[in-house]
């Protein structure tokens, strides 16, 4: 029985292990991906402040699989032939039983014009170095920065924690005093994070703004980012000589380039709640490559939900369950829709935190609470050391 993987973070490594170590001989299990690393994303925010080096965060693939049982293959998946059961890659083609689609997310820098040209991200290691460049370059010239998220974005949690890093990145450069920073958000009020939000969330939100004079707009979006300014869309423009700005995600070339598994329009992938296909019995998807549709009612700029790791290891776990079971024979699928996951972040604000928890990661809820720690961002640090340390070992079948 072979399973292939494209896709080998959060969700594609955790599926490929959990699959290999159930059913050991039974299968044959191929991990694909077009990168020789692991990389933890959501420390990326702390890079361009260098905070953390690329090397800290980063987990060589190929030694950890291998050890577990799972071939290792670093090449680019170029498109899914679902009847005849193939997975076309610039290596050659793979066959499978069972395939898992787990390769994340394509980012749409096009979303505004100038994004692409004018804008910093964060969430690849190219980019955040990019933007460490920026900074370095900023403090000798200080001014205005505007931080925050465009139209259609769903990934407004990273860009909070960015925005209250650079805010301390400012006072450590004895630079403060010389920077008006905006926030700048398609969120209908702070602290949604589109998750339609946590109790005491905007409060708690406004009381970081006005304590640390961020200067801040909730629902809008980005109309064009030029060199030295960025239009909102409701006509203001504020100055800016930094600019960070996280944009929506798209699905990524492999699946638009697949028709027959007739994608969402945005690139994504339509699955049952057991993360199956909805036509191909044989093909799944675990982590940012499964459609969630929004939950919540819209304000006048639109903007998506977030996934982020845990979710993402969860779908992994969810899908390896399910294969495993469909391999013995079994027809009880576990089924967990995206918003019955329990919300479980850390929120780094600048050497300090905010942890947020709920039974489920939409409402309703039974159980929602956001706690802050002035003192130091203790958890965060540790819920990083910890998923590196089980990436190291391939403990997959940790929480």
């Amino acid at each position: 029985m072979k399973v292939v993987v494209i896709g080998g973070n959060f969700a594609g490594f955790t599926a490929a292990i959990q699959i290999k170590r159930k059913l050991k001989e039974q299968v044959e299990v191929t991990l694909i991906d077009r990168n020789e690393n692991f990389l933890f994303i959501p420390s990326l925010i702390w890079v361009p402040t260098k905070r953390r080096e690329l090397k800290d965060i980063t987990v060589p693939r190929r030694p950890v699989l291998e050890k577990r049982g799972v071939k290792f293959v670093q090449t680019v998946a170029e498109k899914i032939d679902p009847d005849k059961k193939l997975v076309h890659t610039q290596a050659g083609d793979f066959s499978y039983d069972h395939l898992v689609i787990a390769t994340g997310p394509k980012v749409n820098y096009d979303i505004a014009p100038g994004v692409r040209e004018h804008a910093c991200y964060i969430g690849t290691p190219d980019k955040a170095m990019q933007a460490r460049e920026k900074l370095e370059a900023f403090k000798k010239n200080p001014g205005p920065i505007v931080i925050g998220a465009t139209q259609m974005a769903g990934c407004m949690g990273a860009a909070y924690e960015f925005l209250f890093n650079i805010e301390k990145w400012l006072r450590d450069q004895h630079i403060r005093k010389k920077v008006d920073l905006y926030w700048v958000t398609p969120e209908t009020y702070l602290g949604h994070f589109g998750i339609d939000g946590m109790p005491l969330g905007e409060s708690m939100l406004k009381g970081f703004m006005n304590m640390f004079h961020i200067h801040y707009k909730t629902g809008v979006g980005i109309k064009e980012v030029r060199e030295h300014e960025v239009e909102l869309t409701d006509g203001e423009v504020l100055p800016s000589n930094f600019t960070m700005l996280m944009p929506p995600f798209v699905g990524v070339d492999l699946i638009t380039n697949s028709p027959e598994l007739e994608a969402a329009p945005n690139g994504f992938l339509d699955v049952l709640p057991s993360y199956r296909h909805k036509k191909y019995d044989s093909v799944w998807a675990a982590g940012l490559t499964v459609n969630v549709p929004a939950p919540f009612t819209q304000g006048a700029v639109p903007f998506s939900v977030p996934k982020t790791g845990y979710p993402s290891d969860e779908t992994g776990k969810i899908v390896a369950e399910n294969v495993i079971r469909t391999i013995k024979g079994r027809t009880d699928m576990v089924e967990k829709k995206w918003g019955e996951i329990p919300g479980l972040c850390i929120m780094d604000a600048g050497k300090k935190e905010v942890i947020i928890f709920s039974n489920h990661l939409f409402k309703p809820r039974t159980f929602a609470i956001m706690l802050p720690n002035v003192f130091y961002d203790f958890g965060k640090v540790m819920l990083e050391k910890y998923f590196l340390w089980k990436l190291r070992h391939g403990y997959a079948q940790l929480p």
